[in-house]
């Protein structure tokens, strides 16, 4: 069954005639310097009224497209930006890096397909409960989180949710030793910069989530890695590395593993953090799917009780990625440290994204939210491991859950080869090695099931597999 977003919402009167000026300046049908017809003239030949032009000029103006003249009337700005291929469709020879994926992406179109993102699609999101938030938040009388910063620690109210929703997992993590931060990423990014200093050695899961390697690059970390099995981290390799390199952090998910979709077993998760206090490490347990899950999983910061374990998460992937909202989990005295470690780079909270969440996730819509989901993705999981089988991938295994297939390409292709060329027909795909710190993954790729629901996927991905024998 094909999926298809929904319509973008209609152009109301003022954005089609700015929209027209706009495209006459992109065909250089108007040129810089060159003056707009009048507001009476323009009104008549659009067939609209003159306040609707006056408005469509005044926020062109105030976005720097056009400026005005006292007494002379309003004329196009410059100079024009060079027109180039560079600007319009993929970006083909991009080396396929740690960021590919996120870039290509970010920066799709609407018509473009991206089986390689990491998020389900807009339309599956609660957009209906996050409106009915933001009209109660805005029918407050006193709104400091419009204009003031947010407190250090973050929401009181969401941190004592967070709290006991943690407490649920297993996890005894008490409001105070809740950060809360911006992102999923930011967690990691201040616990990063709180813990470790450049040239310090980070392990990494072979393969894992490519931003994981992207953000140990910006901190100028030495990465080093250990083969993930079906059931954790391959543990001979973990002891030896440990053993071998001392290093500061172990980064991994232990719910719903990215990008292979694998849970970490009892038996693992009580050697690993042996390994871990005897070997003096500290790990960040990035929970950021555990809401996917079918049955809860081991939880490394429960078993470890946030002695040498931090955990983080965030609802970007429930909810939504435009409010910014993660948490990070800690022994008291390192919440203390990452708060002047935010303090420093960032000063303070998002104080209305905090709130908008803390509003969904009080009013008990979220657990049929997220059952919902589960249901959609359990079904889309189900029909696109067919089709791709169908194709002769093979996946590395069928997870309990989430948005993600690791499969194996045929005859040994090239995932990176068929990834570009997949790109060139405007679909986004996720090439294995882009997730793999030593480049061993380049026969599989990672398909996000919730965004496979369109039948142009496997008809240009069926082309490509030919293409690259």
């Amino acid at each position: 069954m094909d999926h298809h977003p929904s319509a973008a919402a209609p152009l109301t009167r003022v954005e089609q005639i700015m929209q027209a000026i706009r495209d006459r300046i992109a065909a250089r049908i108007l040129k810089p310097g060159a003056r707009l017809p009048s507001i009476r003239g323009f009104a008549a030949a659009q067939g609209v009224s003159k306040s609707t032009v006056v408005e469509a000029y005044d926020r062109l103006v105030a976005d720097g497209t056009i400026g005005s003249r006292r007494g002379s009337g309003f004329f196009v700005s410059g100079p024009l930006p060079p027109l180039t291929l560079a600007k319009i469709g993929p970006k083909l020879d991009r080396a396929i890096d740690p960021l590919w994926v996120s870039r290509q992406s970010l920066e799709a179109g609407d018509r473009m397909l991206k089986p390689g993102c990491g998020w389900l699609p807009s339309s599956w999101m609660p957009q209906e409960a996050l409106r009915r938030a933001m009209r109660a938040l805005a029918r407050r009388r006193h709104s400091l989180y419009l204009t003031d910063y947010g407190e250090p620690r973050g929401l009181a109210p969401l941190r004592q949710f967070l709290s006991r929703r943690l407490a649920e997992q297993g996890i005894e993590a008490p409001p105070d030793q809740i950060l809360l931060t911006d992102s999923g990423t930011q967690a990691i990014d201040l616990i990063c910069r709180f813990l470790i200093e450049p040239g310090d050695t980070v392990l990494v899961d072979d393969p894992c989530y490519f931003n994981f390697l992207a953000m140990l690059r910006a901190h100028r970390a030495r990465t080093v890695s250990v083969p993930y099995t079906r059931s954790g981290p391959e543990m001979e390799s973990f002891a030896r590395v440990l053993a071998e390199h001392r290093p500061r952090l172990y980064i991994t998910n232990s719910a719903l593993h990215n990008p292979t979709g694998a849970t970490l077993s009892p038996a693992n998760a009580h050697r690993l953090l042996k390994l871990a206090e005897a070997h003096g490490l500290t790990i960040i347990e990035d929970g950021i799917f555990m809401d996917f899950e079918r049955e809860p999983g081991q939880r490394l910061a429960a078993f470890d009780g946030l002695e040498r374990v931090i955990h983080i998460g965030s609802f970007s992937k429930t909810l939504s990625a435009a409010l910014r909202s993660g948490f990070i989990a800690a022994r008291p005295e390192w919440i203390d440290g990452l708060i002047d470690m935010k303090l420093a780079t960032s000063f303070g909270s998002d104080p209305f994204s905090a709130e908008a969440v803390f509003a969904v996730l009080s009013d008990g819509f979220y657990r049929k939210h997220v059952e919902g989901l589960n249901r959609r993705l359990a079904q889309a999981m189900g029909e696109t491991l067919e089709r791709l089988k169908a194709l002769g991938l093979e996946p590395w295994l069928e997870p309990k859950g989430g948005m993600f297939l690791w499969m194996k390409l045929p005859g040994g292709l090239d995932s990176a080869d068929v990834a570009r060329r997949a790109l060139a027909e405007s679909i986004v795909l996720a090439p294995g090695n882009v997730f793999s710190p030593t480049r061993s993954a380049g026969n599989y790729m990672r398909f996000n099931v919730a965004q496979s629901r369109s039948q142009r996927l496997f008809t240009v991905l069926e082309k490509a597999l030919v293409s690259s024998r």
